[in-house]
Parts: structure tokens; C-alpha cells; sequence
């Protein structure tokens, strides 16, 4: 699986809609209005603050850090939500790899070594409907099954206005 050449972290800081998303354990609770925001802690690590809402309407919201493996400018990164005190157990730590990004960095597919897992995020709810398919023919180019995609409620994939 390739990554991305390079993540400036600091562009990449902020929130992103969940687009779709391989059916996973984490994200089972969640009827619609997913989101990850990201922003830098003191340490220099990211926090990761993961937010969707239930079917009974109530919101969900799981706090996280996150770390590059490999330095400055690596798109690969480790996120974990278990408590800190548990952070020297290296099975808390979960694979976060950025391997799709556009150059505005406005939608972005990430996943880990195992393809076990796929996201597609974007910075807005809505994603042209002709980047989107753009972005799977990529993902299938890198083995990806992109039918196991799910859409997430509330997000949308349409044409750009003029087309």
C-alpha cells in the first residue's frame, strides 16, 4: 500500500467529514454527522477528537492522540484512545496512514497496512461528485475494494455546480 509522499501536519489539522468508510467496529453506534477534528497539543502531538451522532440523537465524542512515525512530514501516524497510561503498550496504538491527499488538502483517504480499514474524509459535508469517483478509481489502482464503501448518512457526493 502506497502513502502519500509527504503530510504537513499543520494543513492537515482541523475538522473532516466522514465521507465513507469500510463498516468497522468503532463507528457502529453512529447514525450520521461523523466527524474527526484534529489540533495540535503542546507536546507537539495531535489531539483527535472523533464525533458522531446516535440513532437516539444523542452525540458520541471520543478523545484521542495522535503521533507521526518516522518524523517530520511522515503521512504515517499512530492514534490511540485508550488512556495515557496505557500508551507504553504498543496494542493501543492503531495505524493512521494518509494515502490519498489533494493538493488543498480538502479530501483525503486514509487507512492501514492491513486495508482492514478505509476512510474517506473531506473538509466539507459534500464532495464533488467527479473528485469522489476520481478518488476511487486511485483507491481500486491500490487494491482497495472500494464496493465495501459506506456512505455516511448526511454526507453526499453531487456534481459540481455548472456540470
Amino acid at each position: 500500500m502506497r502513502t502519500i509522499a509527504a503530510l504537513d501536519v499543520n494543513r492537515y489539522l482541523g475538522t473532516w467529514y466522514d465521507i465513507a468508510h469500510y463498516p468497522n467496529r468503532f463507528q457502529k453506534q453512529c447514525a450520521g454527522d461523523t466527524s474527526a477534528s484534529y489540533s495540535l497539543r503542546d507536546d507537539g502531538r495531535v489531539r483527535v477528537l472523533n464525533r458522531c451522532r446516535k440513532a437516539d440523537g444523542r452525540e458520541s465524542v471520543a478523545e484521542g492522540v495522535a503521533r507521526q512515525v518516522g518524523g517530520a512530514g511522515s503521512p504515517k501516524l499512530e492514534v490511540r484512545f485508550a488512556p495515557a497510561i496505557l500508551s507504553f503498550l504498543p496494542m493501543v496504538w492503531g495505524d493512521y496512514w494518509v494515502i490519498d491527499l489533494d493538493e488543498h488538502y480538502q479530501l483525503s483517504a486514509v487507512s492501514e497496512p492491513s486495508r482492514k480499514y478505509l476512510w474517506i474524509l473531506s473538509r466539507t459535508r459534500h464532495v464533488d461528485a467527479a473528485a469522489y469517483q476520481a478518488l476511487l478509481a486511485r483507491l481500486a489502482a491500490q487494491g482497495f475494494d472500494t464496493s465495501k464503501l459506506v456512505l455516511t448518512p448526511h454526507a453526499s457526493t453531487q456534481a459540481a455546480p455548472g456540470r
